[in-house]
């Protein structure tokens, strides 16, 4: 009976200082746990941007909008021509007369711009078979919103006529080589009589007349507020 109770009170000092061998590690490392230095600098790192900002910062940026080579502009002479007063590379401009806008329905060229135009050739009508005269002109710049663009293509003005000149000195002149020629042949075919002369400066002077009629210079005329149509050579492309 003695033997039992000494084997239990064995058992129970076994138990006891088991349980003090299983507890006391963590008391010995909560101790030994490093303090925390405040004044250690913080390993703080920026934030990745998050995909909405980045599609905001992406939206906030000019997007381009192109028109096609080939897109025709409406716009107005600022001022008239005239081939009598104007000379080749005199430029000129005109005002946009309507919104110019992409496939997308989005206005690229706004009514209101400028377009600036350059006289690369300009000549009166000298004959009556001439029904328009010579007057070519090239796009060179569109202004919108104060930004200068270069542009090429073609331009026309689409309401220029035909201005005929008062009788001038060239005019005279080909009356007076008329009535020369048609009285010398009177006098020839008369026998050089006076008679024959008259006759014959009298229908010389007709031919001169109609002569001078059938050349008689006529300016081409442009309007100012007349219609210009502008045709771009390449695509326009404008940040917006």
């Amino acid at each position: 009976m003695a033997g039992k109770r000494l084997v239990l009170l064995a058992l129970a000092i076994l138990a006891g200082c088991g349980r003090e061998r299983t507890s006391a590690p963590a008391a010995t490392r909560d101790l030994q746990r490093p303090a925390v230095d405040a004044r250690a600098p913080l390993n703080d790192r920026a934030a990745k941007s998050s995909p909405s900002k980045t599609a905001a910062k992406q939206a906030a940026k000019p997007m381009p909008r192109t028109i096609a080579a080939g897109t025709a502009i409406s716009a107005k002479f600022d001022a008239g021509i005239s081939s009598r007063t104007h000379k080749p590379g005199q430029k000129l401009t005109g005002t946009v007369a309507a919104d110019v806008k992409d496939k997308s329905g989005r206005t690229v060229i706004p009514a209101g711009a400028k377009v600036l135009v350059t006289i690369t050739a300009i000549h009166e009508s000298e004959n009556k078979g001439d029904k328009t005269g010579k007057l070519v002109l090239t796009p060179t710049q569109l202004v919108i919103a104060g930004h200068s663009y270069p542009i090429s293509g073609s331009a026309k003005a689409l309401d220029r006529t035909l201005k005929d000149r008062k009788t001038n000195a060239g005019d005279l002149a080909k009356v007076g080589v008329g009535v020369g020629a048609g009285a010398l042949l009177g006098t020839a075919v008369s026998g050089g009589s006076t008679k024959g002369a008259v006759i014959g400066g009298a229908v010389g002077g007709a031919v001169g007349t109609q002569r001078a009629i059938q050349t008689q210079d006529r300016d081409v005329v442009v309007p100012a507020g007349s219609r210009l149509k502008v045709t771009l050579g390449s695509p326009f492309r404008r940040s917006i």
